[in-house]
């Protein structure tokens, strides 16, 4: 199925190391005014200033603690979080910042700040309408009517992906190539909606986020169910990308960029949503000493 797709991908193109910014939310080791409209933007970079990091439990969950002091969200609440599988990956992210701490590279971090603070007063409903209502301009729905070779491309890497999600679910999604889009029946959004809401609050923050990132429900419920890797999700979602690329070139450095940075993202996303889920505490401790 992917063959494709990786045809797409090789050409020796490599990618750089450094991701760009984004949306992201930023430390907080000092209490804020809150902001519970606007989004988080990203800080300047700032020297690190810390030399150890570790997690200990408190009595709400785990603690990411820099030194001996404790992080906090940019709200000023405690940084605490559901999970020892969860902190160890945090604390991880915090840990392997050099001279300076780039907020932008921290999904993980921005995520947990992003539960934690809710800064735009969203609910469980709302945010699993707000997944759901992709479908109407998913990605992998919306086909050209040419060029012939396009054509095919997309009806054979993203056809099975619809088939594999209407079986998984028992609903029916289809495609189309008109300009409003896809008709999705009122039965396909509604068993979807049932199926977010097993997720719990902080898990959905995190699908919302890898919908965001693919333009596409339908690839999130494949990454979340194990059905697709972050390569194939990102390749699939930028197919109609990667073929125009193929025939008319790029400018390199600006296409590995936004390759790598969509990768990163998506990939933490899908971490964060998994290790929101897990019920099983980490037997050890990170970063002692």
């Amino acid at each position: 199925m992917w063959r494709s797709c990786l045809r797409l991908r090789d050409g020796g193109r490599r990618l750089l190391n450094r991701p760009r910014s984004g949306l992201t939310a930023s430390e907080g080791l000092e209490p804020k005014p809150p902001t519970p409209i606007r989004a988080y933007v990203p800080p300047a970079e700032r020297k690190r200033f810390y030399q150890n990091v570790n997690i200990s439990q408190g009595e709400g969950g785990f603690e990411i603690n820099l030194d001996h002091r404790k992080l906090r969200t940019p709200q000023g609440k405690l940084f605490t979080l559901p999970s020892e599988a969860l902190a160890i990956a945090v604390a991880t992210e915090w840990d392997s910042q050099q001279d300076t701490i780039k907020m932008y590279t921290m999904h993980l971090t921005t995520l947990c700040n992003t539960s934690l603070d809710n800064p735009t007063q969203r609910d469980k409903d709302q945010l699993i309408r707000a997944a759901v209502k992709f479908l109407d301009t998913d990605t992998v729905c919306y086909r050209v009517e040419e060029p012939e070779t396009l054509v095919e491309l997309q009806r054979n890497e993203w056809d099975p992906v619809i088939s594999w999600a209407e079986r998984r679910y028992g609903v029916e999604i289809g495609s189309s190539s008109s300009i409003t889009g896809p008709s999705i029946p009122a039965r396909t959004q509604e068993v979807l909606v049932s199926h977010l809401a097993s997720y719990n609050m902080w898990a959905l923050q995190g699908i919302e986020f890898v919908v965001t990132q693919l333009k596409s429900l339908v690839l999130t419920l494949g990454l979340t169910d194990l059905h697709l890797t972050v390569e194939q999700a990102v390749l699939l979602s930028r197919l109609e990308e990667e073929y125009q690329i193929q025939k008319w070139g790029n400018i390199e450095w600006a296409h590995d960029y936004e390759l790598q940075e969509l990768r990163a993202r998506t990939a933490a996303g899908t971490l964060f949503v998994h290790l929101c889920s897990e019920s099983t505490a980490v037997k050890h401790k990170l970063l002692q000493g």
